[in-house]
């Protein structure tokens, strides 16, 4: 349930008709400031409760609305209509995540294999206009005697991109025993598809500040997504990014995955979190990348998650998806920009200052 409040309401009157919310109803009301508008969500049991009871607590509520979705705070109707903006404060300044903001570009290799060609992949992909390097220190790989990621080492790595580039860092958690050393050297903590409904693990993310990219379970429904979201959101961080990355359906002969881009329209009416596009682990092959990130952005996404290596024939994880860094210097500077044109999205994609 909902109540918008008025254009031009009081500050006071807001704090007195949430403290009487709380104290009164029993209920936990969390106070949205939109661009025009302050929306009170409530959570609770709201079931018994007649909208124009509520009506009555005050002259200055416009409206009160049940939000009929079980994804509560993800529900775009908790926001009255309005979006998202996941703010990230990377050393090059303050990034913004959201429907109303420029796309974001996020690329890197798939795992953290040493300092040399992590700093080089940062640095090439800075140059073409990412704002964000991807990389894993900690790896999830079906089989057990995969790679699995250099650990903790590989986060020193990460940190030292970092230091040499100014980029945003986005790494994966995997075990909530590991998700405060992460936390120390990540920008966006990323809870990666085999763990979209490790519960406890979104509890664990959800409890810390940090922005938090839910990738989509390889065979979830979007409500099941939009419910381990909820899981973050409900544990009181309210930063939290959706990355489609493909799901799994019966043809998996040509490509890795289906990239599911009918997610972003239908998303885009259920829910006011950022949509990001992971084309690279979508369709499994580099040659297919480049067409799949522009469909991405015409179908509206917010950013882009693209696999780059040096060198993708010697990668340790996922070398066949990742593209070279001359490859992707191209889809940034020829291919990319005139979608982001005819889509309207404010600002262009461009090289970051040294």
């Amino acid at each position: 349930m909902i109540i918008v409040m008025k254009i031009g309401t009081p500050e006071a009157e807001i704090d007195r008709v949430t403290e009487e919310l709380h104290s009164h109803w029993n209920l936990t009301p969390e106070k949205i400031v939109g661009r025009y508008k302050v929306v009170i969500g409530l959570v609770g049991d709201t079931a018994e409760l007649i909208p124009e009871q509520l009506q009555e607590m005050s002259p200055w509520i416009e409206q009160v609305l049940r939000v009929e979705q079980p994804f509560k705070r993800a529900s775009r109707e908790f926001r009255h209509g309005e979006a998202s903006d996941v703010i990230v404060n990377t050393p090059l300044g303050v990034v913004h995540f959201g429907e109303h903001h420029p796309l974001v570009v996020v690329a890197g290799p798939c795992s953290v294999e040493n300092e040399e060609m992590i700093v080089e992949t940062a640095r090439r992909v800075k140059a073409a206009g990412a704002k964000f390097l991807r990389g894993g220190a900690y790896k999830p790989r079906t089989s057990p005697y995969a790679f699995q990621g250099h650990g903790e080492s590989a986060l020193g790595l990460l940190a030292a991109a970092r230091e040499a580039t100014g980029l945003g860092i986005i790494t994966e958690v995997m075990d909530t025993a590991d998700l405060d050393k992460i936390a120390e050297v990540a920008d966006v903590i990323q809870v990666g598809a085999r763990n979209m409904q490790n519960f406890s693990l979104l509890k664990k993310v959800g409890a810390q500040e940090k922005p938090v990219l839910l990738k989509r379970g390889m065979s979830a429904t979007i409500e099941e997504w939009l419910m381990a979201a909820e899981y973050i959101l409900a544990a009181g961080n309210p930063h939290v990014i959706l990355c489609e990355r493909g799901i799994r359906t019966f043809d998996r002969q040509y490509a890795r995955n289906t990239l599911d881009l009918s997610v972003v329209p239908v998303l885009r009416s259920l829910t006011h979190l950022p949509i990001m596009i992971d084309p690279s682990h979508g369709t499994g092959k580099a040659e297919y990348v480049p067409s799949m990130a522009m469909a991405s952005i015409a179908a509206g996404a917010d950013s882009l998650m693209i696999e780059v290596h040096p060198n993708p024939s010697r990668a340790l994880s996922d070398g066949p998806q990742s593209l070279t860094p001359e490859r992707f210097d191209r889809l940034m500077r020829e291919e990319l920009p005139p979608i982001i044109k005819v889509m309207g999205r404010s600002g262009e994609l461009a090289p970051v200052p040294a």
